[in-house]
């Protein structure tokens, strides 16, 4: 550590400010094309080689592996607790933790995800020349952040703000995640970055004119932003409920009957009051969505099931509502399932009858189960808040009618690998259940919300997002909200949406180009090893 330069430590100081500040709730979009360079420019300028520049400075050399990877954990660890700092209350408030405990958790938490971005300085550094030859090092280094993007989302689980998300409103440029996922994307911000850092590794000469020409690429890049597609038309119509119940609500027989019969009276007044909806002529409402919600609503109680059927009926509309199911919903005979619970969407048809059920597949660590129960049993008021949910197994679309409805709940929204299987088993909208009161008024909702923006550009499908708190929208396939309510308020939103069975390339490939930049860059590392030891 005494090695490594002071100028490193500020460069890495600088790259982590920058790189909060892309991610709402900040919003600063434009600095994702150059929030990188400080802390590649650190990495490979890291330690001083013992003698002067002609000019007098210090002649500064790439750190060794030990060094980047250090350089680049903090930054990592930096980033996480300044974009993902909401785990702080989440933990304390609805986990019941002591803040000491929750605070604990929150720099846990960072200290285990700045690993990869301490694994991303530390594959780079392994790629640098002899001497000060940093061009593969710098060829390689969009691949490698893809790569590790994708290793954070198969190993850890938290593809959270993907930096190809910082780009969801560029219209222009976000249309490649319909061949590349997200991950594209990532790796055309990481390439304008890596122009960038060029500029200050290559003699002052030519400094001026790489640099202008790299800041230009990124202008014209993000006026992508500037461009807008044409308005998309809707022949149908959802009404997302948003039942902004707190998540600390108590709940006695009253309340519950009390919260039911308000939810259906919105529900069903929303629909009859329905009388024109802007830019989709007249559309019949033909759906009802209730999101994930923090009320006892079980799937097989009658007390629920009952006035949810009368509603449908009444409305003549089918309803998609977050529940508990107490069941598979894929019966396999077993009689050891009957005590299982899962985090579940019912499908209820315009009769009444209840139909279907998508049972949560990727369920949140630490809020619907607990990981490795006995390691984490210090924490008993934790493990005495997390659910004991029970994984769904199938994501085949709901069928409601002449509509196939892909329905993912809540954290699912952030796996574009996932929420694509969707589109490709056939569903023609897709449809999630979210409850974001856990996030307080932090960022978090505003990070979800452009997560799952993402997935409908990468799918080109229309999502409707009904949420407990907000945000309730619609959003087309171009990422775009076209109808939303206010955060925090109880209401209804008559949603446009349509349906397409047209699939895009992702959709049927999934995370080809992340793949590829893996073995691209495990390609690289090995003809490097093979390099160094023909040196030798």
């Amino acid at each position: 550590m005494r090695q490594i330069h002071s100028s490193a430590w500020l460069l890495v100081g600088l790259s982590s400010l920058l790189q909060v500040l892309i991610f709402p709730l900040p919003g600063l979009y434009i600095l994702s094309w150059v929030a990188f360079a400080p802390l590649i420019v650190a990495l490979l300028r890291a330690r001083p080689a013992g003698a002067l520049e002609i000019e007098g400075s210090v002649n500064l050399q790439a750190a060794k592996p030990g060094q980047a990877f250090l350089l680049a954990y903090i930054s990592g660890t930096l980033w996480y607790a300044g974009t993902c700092y909401w785990i702080y209350d989440t933990m304390h408030q609805y986990g019941g933790l002591s803040k000491p405990l929750a605070l604990l958790a929150l720099f846990l938490f960072c200290l285990y995800l700045g690993l990869y971005h301490g694994l991303f300085g530390l594959l780079l550094s392994l790629l640098v020349g002899p001497g000060r030859d940093n061009r593969r090092a710098l060829l390689a280094a969009p691949f490698l952040w893809v790569a590790v993007e994708l290793a954070r989302t198969l190993i850890t689980g938290f593809p959270w703000n993907l930096l190809g998300t910082a780009q969801v409103d560029n219209i222009s440029l976000s249309r490649i995640t319909t061949w590349t996922g997200v991950y594209g994307v990532s790796f055309e911000i990481m390439l304008v970055n890596v122009a960038i850092t060029a500029a200050f590794l290559v003699p002052r000469k030519k400094r001026n004119t790489l640099l202008i020409a790299s800041l230009t690429a990124a202008v014209v890049l993000q006026a992508g932003r500037l461009v807008d597609a044409p308005s998309l038309p809707a022949d149908h119509a959802a009404l997302l409920v948003q039942e902004n119940i707190p998540v600390d609500e108590t709940w006695t027989r009253d309340t519950f009957k009390r919260t039911l019969d308000e939810l259906t009276e919105l529900s069903v007044s929303g629909f009859r009051t329905h009388t024109s909806v802007p830019d989709i002529k007249m559309a019949k409402i033909d759906l009802i969505v209730w999101p994930e919600s923090p009320a006892p609503f079980f799937a097989s109680d009658p007390l629920f099931r009952e006035p949810v059927s009368n509603m449908a009926r009444e409305a003549h509309a089918w309803v998609v509502t977050g529940a508990i199911g107490s069941t598979p919903a894929m019966q396999s005979g077993a009689s050891n399932l009957a005590s299982q619970v899962f985090n579940s969407a019912a499908l209820i048809s315009p009769s009444g009858d209840w139909t279907a059920r998508y049972d949560k597949v990727h369920l949140v660590p630490f809020g619907e189960y607990l990981p490795f129960p006995s390691l984490f049993a210090f924490a008993g008021g934790l493990t005495k808040e997390v659910g004991e949910f029970e994984a769904g197994r199938s994501r085949a679309p709901l069928v409601a009618g002449d509509k196939k409805l892909g329905v993912f709940i809540c954290y699912e929204s952030v796996f574009p690998g996932e929420v694509r299987q969707f589109a490709d088993q056939g569903a023609e909208v897709l449809v999630n259940l979210s409850n974001d009161g856990w996030y307080g008024d932090s960022g978090a909702y505003a990070q979800h919300l452009n997560q799952t923006r993402m997935r409908a550009i990468e799918n080109d499908r229309w999502i409707s997002s009904s949420t407990d708190t907000g945000v309730t929208a619609s959003i087309d396939p171009y990422g775009r909200i076209v109808a939303r309510l206010p955060r925090k308020e109880r209401g209804a939103l008559i949603a446009p949406y349509a349906l397409t069975s047209v699939t895009t390339f992702y959709t049927r490939h999934g995370d080809w180009f992340a793949y590829a930049c893996a073995i691209i860059s495990l390609g690289a590392l090995l003809w490097r090893s093979r390099s160094r030891a023909g040196v030798r």
